[in-house]
């Protein structure tokens, strides 16, 4: 195996390591970084929106 597929695995296990462990703060994790996604969008619409009114 190459180091690079070795990384992802101990990523991936960590991930899984702790959704069982701590299921709650992964939870609040998740909805924070979509939360993050979903300004990050809105900001971009805003901006092409501003660009053709």
């Amino acid at each position: 195996m190459n180091v690079k597929k070795i990384l992802l695995l101990a990523v991936v296990a960590l991930l899984v390591f702790y959704l069982i462990t701590q299921p709650t703060q992964s939870a609040n994790a998740v909805q924070t970084v979509l939360g993050w996604l979903r300004d990050g969008a809105e900001a971009i619409i805003t901006f092409v929106k501003s660009l053709f009114a």
